[in-house]
């Protein structure tokens, strides 16, 4: 005897909407705690690919931890800015002006709880303005974005850990549900160390005078609001940018003091795909989905 209904999974559409969830969550404001940048100052270069299509990224971030309750917690108060150079074809689409720059800037308010021994809870708001800012500033440049988890780390072992679990929210994101992160590190031999997580993992080798290697396999993107709408040549209006891109690099790392050191990372996309997206966040225009070269370097001061 037939069923008389079949139920079949939609593998395609779960891949598709599993990766766009990895997209965006790599946007979101991610846990103090897994990126504990006092500062930072970066230079990022996707060299000219197939398509003609080019990208620079400068990126500033500050953040300054307050200790509060008998110095148990910790209020941390900051802000990162990322601005996008893009070159690409002029006939690409019409007023290829106004995708030539787009500026993300955030500001970043936590609380670091005590919990117990083991674990530390963590909340993160971030207000992020995301635009070309052609026009000033606008309404629909702002969103708001959030963070909550949990930090365990235990650096008194013989084989010390870092343990990252949480949820982010991420306004921009068309999967309307909190997002997993998992960030999990481990030093499993004297010079070894691996990273599990979402949205990234690698491998590090670490020298006992502050030399590291290290190789990432990890999603960067990002999600602006394009102020003056572009007219597409099907008639159909683009309010929005967004690209995603799943990157592996290799890199060096140096630490010249316990908090201060320089890096540098190179490597190709896995994947990678900038769009423009209409009023209900629907891809309607593909800017650039070829393979390309990646390139990053800069400062940081960490905790």
């Amino acid at each position: 005897m037939h069923n008389m209904y079949r139920f079949t999974i939609p593998w395609r559409s779960l891949f598709k909407y599993a990766f766009i969830g990895l997209i965006y969550l790599a946007m979101a404001p991610v846990l103090y705690s897994q990126t504990p940048d006092v500062f930072r100052a970066e230079y990022m270069l996707m060299p000219k690919n197939s398509l003609g299509f080019e990208t620079v990224r400068y990126k500033l971030a500050l953040n300054v931890p307050i200790a509060v309750r008998g110095k148990k917690d910790y209020l941390v108060l900051g802000g990162e800015y990322n601005r996008f150079d893009f070159e690409l074809p002029t006939t690409l689409v019409p007023n290829t002006t106004e995708l030539e720059n787009f500026h993300v800037a955030d500001i970043n308010l936590a609380y670091v709880y005590q919990w117990n021994e083991k674990w530390r809870i963590i909340g993160v708001v971030t207000p992020r303005w995301s635009s070309n800012f052609t026009s000033g500033s606008q309404q629909e440049d702002l969103v708001v974005n959030a963070t909550a988890g949990a930090l365990s780390q235990r650096k008194d072992l013989d084989r010390p850990f870092t343990l990252v679990l949480g949820l982010a929210y991420n306004a921009t994101s068309p999967v309307r549900v909190p997002l997993p992160v998992v960030y999990y590190e481990k030093r499993f031999h004297p010079h070894w160390a691996y990273i599990l997580g979402v949205p990234k993992s690698g491998f590090k080798y670490i020298t006992a005078k502050g030399h590291f290697f290290q190789t990432e396999l990890f999603v960067d993107g990002y999600y602006v609001n394009v102020q003056n709408d572009i007219l597409l040549a099907n008639n159909v209006l683009s309010t929005d940018a967004s690209s995603a891109a799943l990157l592996w690099t290799i890199g060096y790392q140096y630490k010249f003091t316990k908090a201060a050191s320089v890096y540098l990372m190179g490597g190709h996309t896995v994947f990678q795909n900038a769009v423009l997206r209409d009023a209900d966040r629907n891809d309607i225009f593909t800017l650039n989905n070829g393979p390309g070269l990646y390139f990053r370097t800069g400062f940081r001061i960490g905790i």
